[in-house]
């Protein structure tokens, strides 16, 4: 399983749009799913080492950012046939096990995953109110192993983007398995 580092922030960058199914039963738009200073997008699955790694402390972070006024949204891009632990039942199993406080979608057609440039999970991309890209870095310093004492990079920038509708100019690109894209889709 190969490392996979995304490119930095691209500032300003608007968010694409999309609609996908929720392991809530519901259908997800970014609109939906934001938050009045500031969305997060993520790409996260089940299986990768580098997501188990932060997924308590992410449910941790999110909550406190909720109370700021942003939201987030995790996007699930892997073929879920090549990567069956990845797929919407486990997804379900995942979500309620760790009590996600956002919305848990499935991008099947990993078409979402493509049009945002993800790369790897986790892969953030952090948003203003205007849906401009602020933040494109690492959730804190740890690997795959929890990193005691971490910086809250993700945290502490999403808290500066509700604050101040910018993100921190230093950022350092996050770390992460590869999108495990299907064969069709990788051919695209």
């Amino acid at each position: 399983m190969a490392s996979v580092n995304p490119p930095v922030c691209d500032f300003g960058w608007i968010a694409p749009k999309f609609r996908l199914p929720g392991v809530d039963g519901r259908t997800w738009s970014l609109r939906d799913a934001a938050g009045p200073k500031g969305t997060l997008v993520m790409f996260i699955c089940n299986h990768c080492p580098y997501v188990k790694a932060i997924r308590p402390r992410l449910v941790a972070d999110l909550r406190e950012l909720q109370t700021l006024g942003v939201n987030a949204i995790a996007i699930q891009s892997n073929d879920v046939i090549a990567y069956p632990e990845d797929n919407f039942e486990r997804m379900k199993e995942v979500a309620a096990e760790f009590n996600f406080p956002f919305p848990y979608v499935l991008d099947e057609t990993q078409q979402v995953a493509k049009e945002y440039g993800a790369v790897c999970t986790p892969d953030f991309f952090g948003f203003n109110a205007n849906f401009e890209l602020q933040y494109r870095g690492r959730f804190d310093e740890s690997r795959k192993e929890t990193a005691e004492g971490s910086t809250r990079d993700l945290f502490y920038a999403m808290k500066k983007i509700a604050e101040s509708g910018e993100g921190p100019r230093e950022q350092v690109a996050s770390i992460g398995c590869s999108i495990k894209w299907r064969e069709e889709t990788a051919a695209n």
